[in-house]
């Protein structure tokens, strides 16, 4: 983690330097219409947090006004689909999920979009892994324990454990058709609208179990109401050092089980260069922002931007035969 907070502030400080490079740099983007940042799901989930938390720092960066617009539904397709069809002018700005980049060419029989030929890469923004969860109470009633305990009762009763995500084909529906395929679990899968609606049905006591991002889940950890179980990664993480890695679970068959979740904000493919140099800049500028950082570390969120959009690009194409595998290991397949 050091060394991405210090490649961050090499490239935080140029970002700033080109901001007070010139005049040009100022210009406002689109004529100075308000820059739309799409969120694909639904309000209430760590990525509209994660929109909401940058759209109020674009906004200065930019000298202009930015709004949070909400387009949930099949699992950010529909999102991403917005912002495939936007305007390519800088008015129209994505925060997409790596598993939409990289997994969901392999798992969609049919896309509404090809993510390499109509978005344009602009930065990575957060990293970070997902976050096991069940609800503390019917754990402390069915001896959930810890993951052992969980994967050994789902065992021992087929499809009772109920796990909530945000929809088909997220990275949390993947690792968990995973984590059935490699150790033998029988945990059934519910997809929501959204990480927000899930929450609360996990509150309720409806489903059992979240494997998610952590930003919406850790306020609930820390109340008490949700047990964590696991990470994602191999190894544990800085922001719960408590909770095992899947590299501890080699036993069941999860060894090598390394998931993270990063978030790109990507734009309408032809979006003329300027214009992602602009926005590049004001990115850079908002992410500088301590209040930002601190605000999404404690949550499990690292603030990570790319060297260049040319660099998110080739780390799309780099991570893609990975989450393919995935994919095939997990038998989805989604039309």
């Amino acid at each position: 983690m050091q060394g991405r907070r210090d490649l961050l502030g090499d490239i935080l400080g140029g970002g700033l330097a080109a901001l007070a490079a010139g005049p040009a740099a100022a210009q406002p983007v689109g004529g100075g219409r308000a820059v739309r940042v799409i969120v694909p799901f639904p309000p209430g989930g760590a990525i509209d947090l994660l929109g909401r938390l940058v759209a109020e720092r674009l906004g200065p960066a930019l000298g202009q006004n930015v709004v949070v617009e909400n387009r949930g539904g099949a699992g950010g397709i529909l999102g991403t689909d917005a912002v495939a069809k936007g305007a390519p002018d800088g008015t129209v700005i994505g925060v997409i999920g790596g598993v939409t980049l990289t997994a969901y060419p392999t798992l969609y029989e049919r896309l509404p979009f090809d993510p390499a030929r109509d978005l344009q890469p602009l930065t990575m923004i957060t990293s970070g892994a997902l976050l096991c969860v069940v609800n503390a109470a019917e754990a402390a009633r069915r001896g959930w324990t810890d993951f052992r305990a969980l994967i050994a009762w789902s065992k021992a009763n087929p499809d009772r454990v109920k796990m909530g995500s945000s929809g088909p084909g997220t990275s949390s529906h993947l690792i968990i058709e995973a984590i059935n395929a490699m150790a033998g679990a029988r945990i059934l899968h519910v997809p929501y609208r959204g990480g927000g609606p899930a929450i609360t049905d996990l509150l309720s006591g409806t489903i059992d179990l979240m494997f998610d991002v952590t930003p919406a889940l850790m306020p609930q950890v820390q109340a008490g109401k949700f047990k964590p179980l696991a990470v994602s990664s191999r190894a544990r993480m800085d922001f719960a050092p408590e909770v095992p890695g899947m590299g501890e679970f080699a036993d069941l068959g999860l060894g090598e089980l390394d998931l993270l979740s990063w978030n790109a904000l990507m734009l309408p493919a032809g979006t003329p260069a300027p214009v992602v140099e602009r926005l590049l800049a004001a990115v850079r500028q908002a992410a500088a922002d301590p209040a930002l950082v601190e605000r999404l570390r404690p949550l499990g969120y690292d603030v990570v931007l790319s060297e260049s959009p040319a660099a998110l690009a080739a780390q799309v194409e780099r991570e893609t035969p990975a989450w393919k595998r995935l994919v095939e290991m997990s038998g989805v397949k989604l039309d």
